[in-house]
């Protein structure tokens, strides 16, 4: 039966029957793989701790006629303790995996794996405030979707900035003549902190406060509902105070 080896990210499982878990994972070369891990929930099983939730493994799979079976999975990041051990970083990662699962289809990008593991890693070092961490995974993640947001030129005409109307519905900040009445205008600080996050600059986001960091936050949550064009189920648990 033909087989194949990848690296993968685990995103999500669901149970199958009495002892086996259908797995979801965001691969390096074969993109979303579901896949079935037989007898994965027996104590006595041997890879099944590292086919949980935000761990990076080598998986070899056989092909099956709806669903890969996978033979083995050898652990490549175990971040899955370290992020569930501290409550702002489980439900930062929970958002991080269920937005991957959206914007990705069967084909994958290797740039939203690469991206999604590198944040996952972050979070399990305690390299930055899980916060920060999700917003700027999630601004970097729509942008390799498509979506990138201006948050200096007009996102309408092209007109430099700075502005500092916000409209999701038309990709970041806008000039006032283009702008919807009644639009939301944010700080200068506030559109630094953006910037920053989406460049990766964290000397900025860091020295940022905590009022442009929760305005922040709420710009990235609407601006990434609004183009994923539904919810996401994770993000009203995740913890700002930290």
């Amino acid at each position: 039966m033909p087989t194949y080896r990848d690296e993968a990210v685990v995103l999500r499982t669901h149970k199958l029957g009495e002892a086996d878990r259908i797995v979801t994972m965001l691969s390096r070369e074969h993109g979303k793989i579901r896949a079935v891990a037989k007898g994965v929930r027996r104590t006595a099983s041997k890879f099944g701790a590292r086919l949980e939730p935000f761990m990076v493994a080598d998986i070899q799979c056989y092909i099956g006629r709806s669903l890969d079976i996978i033979q083995q999975a050898e652990s490549l990041g175990s971040y899955g303790s370290e992020i569930t051990a501290d409550y702002a970083s489980y439900t930062a990662a929970s958002v991080m995996v269920e937005t991957a699962d959206k914007v990705t289809d069967d084909d994958g990008s290797l740039q939203q794996y690469l991206l999604l593991v590198g944040a996952l890693r972050s979070l399990s070092r305690r390299e930055h405030n899980p916060s920060l961490t999700l917003d700027s995974y999630l601004l970097r993640s729509l942008s390799i979707a498509g979506w990138a947001p201006s948050f200096v030129d007009c996102a309408v005409t092209g007109a430099p900035g700075p502005h500092s109307v916000f409209v999701a519905q038309m990709g970041g900040v806008v000039a006032d003549e283009v702008a919807p009445p009644g639009s939301p205008r944010l700080s200068p600080d506030t559109l630094e902190l953006l910037g920053a996050l989406l460049a990766g600059q964290w000397d900025v986001a860091e020295a940022s406060e905590e009022r442009s960091r929760s305005q922040a936050s709420g710009v990235v949550a609407a601006y990434t509902q609004f183009h994923l064009e539904r919810s996401l189920r994770s993000i009203q648990h995740v913890d700002r105070s930290a």
